[in-house]
């Protein structure tokens, strides 16, 4: 008798154990994971996917699909931010209190990005939000100015990931991942920048000019006069391009060929110029967010302005980086909150995976949604003027 009370004793305390009670309360107000059903598209479409309402869907996917859903909804959130969002304080100064101004006064919205989404297709996505202006400004590498201007010269080609480098090498062809660029493309290049690294160092022979990398970028893209570089729009609508390791890369290349033809003096680029253009459009600005492709430089360059104003309001990470190394690019958003980059009631996500894939798709659900609710209410209010 004793013993089976022992083994009915222990059998309810592994029950015990094994069915924890649930308490309701705190999956009360969850949402569901539900995924999306392809019968009514199936049914009513066709077989044409209903591609908003899927996006939609991903909220409650769960994993990396809810981040994306996050993040479109965050960039949505930067985007349509007004100024007369907000009360006027004590503290509000005199040229933002007028009520149209608040209405015109936008999130600035910051563009990281590092070179290999240049290298890709990703280039004609960020064409079009330098060409409709979705973006205030623009921070990337040596490799994400000059592979721009180097597109407009000559095209990047598909490759293979497992094309062997020495045979890759002996052809004068360079791979960058499944992409391959051939050298006489640089060849092309150096032909182009030269004469104008020439005309910046005239100028500031005669002129006392100081370039600074935005600077130079900036006559580069007026330069280039093609409209399938993301430069020649930036320069066209005046959204400044930082790029503080200018020389990590081809254009760093020439500029050390460029001194030895010229060495006294010789072309002195100005990178303290841009630091302080750069954290001076974080600090004035009403409101601050950012997209941020990739890590490292581009991404650290843009939170560390915006410490200057207490942090982003904004901020959405698409990348592969993992935290236990300790790298910025695998940082968790949270981690930038330590510091004072981001603000502790700031609207952020990261999304792990990869932007070439994954940020096309953010854009069609944020950005060239907005563009096309602006190009309406321009043509709505241009009819009011006839």
């Amino acid at each position: 008798g004793g013993g089976g009370g022992g083994a009915a004793e222990a059998a309810a305390a592994q029950r015990d154990a094994i069915f924890v009670h649930s308490d309701a309360s705190a999956t009360r107000e969850l949402p569901e994971c539900r995924g999306y059903d392809f019968e009514r598209d199936l049914h009513e479409r066709r077989g044409a996917c209903d591609y908003d309402a899927l996006f939609a869907q991903f909220a409650t996917f769960g994993f990396q699909a809810t981040h994306l859903a996050r993040a479109t909804a965050i960039v949505n959130r930067m985007l349509r931010w007004r100024l007369s969002d907000e009360p006027v304080t004590d503290d509000t100064p005199d040229e933002l209190r007028d009520e149209a101004v608040r209405r015109r006064t936008r999130c600035t919205v910051f563009l990281g990005y590092t070179s290999n989404m240049i290298s890709c297709g990703v280039r004609e996505v960020l064409c079009f939000l330098a060409r409709h202006r979705l973006v205030d400004c623009v921070v990337t590498t040596a490799g994400g100015v000059e592979e721009d201007f180097l597109k407009c010269l000559a095209p990047h080609l598909m490759g293979d990931f497992a094309l062997p480098g020495a045979q890759l090498r002996r052809r004068g062809v360079n791979r960058i991942g499944n992409l391959l660029v051939p050298n006489d493309n640089y060849c092309l290049f150096e032909d182009w920048l030269m004469p104008h690294l020439d005309h910046m160092l005239d100028e500031q022979v005669r002129s006392g000019t100081v370039w600074s990398p935005s600077a130079i970028i900036a006559h580069l893209g007026a330069a280039i006069d093609d409209e399938r570089s993301v430069y020649y729009w930036c320069a066209k609508n005046n959204i400044p391009v930082f790029c503080p390791a200018l020389t990590d890369g081809s254009i760093g290349d020439m500029l050390y060929f460029h001194s030895y033809k010229h060495s006294s003096p010789s072309l002195v680029v100005d990178i303290a110029r841009d630091a302080r253009r750069l954290c001076d459009l974080a600090v004035r600005a009403p409101r601050t967010g950012c997209v941020i492709l990739g890590g490292g430089l581009v991404k650290h360059h843009i939170l560390n302005a915006n410490l200057m104003r207490n942090g982003l309001h904004y901020s959405v990470f698409i990348n592969t980086g993992h935290g236990f190394e300790g790298s910025d690019a695998g940082a968790p958003p949270d981690e930038a909150l330590s510091w004072g980059k981001i603000r502790a009631d700031a609207d952020y996500v990261k999304v792990h995976g990869e932007a070439s894939m994954l940020f096309p798709l953010l854009v069609s659900q944020t950005f060239l949604k907005y563009a096309a609710e602006v190009a309406a209410a321009d043509a709505d209010a241009d009819a009011e003027t006839k």
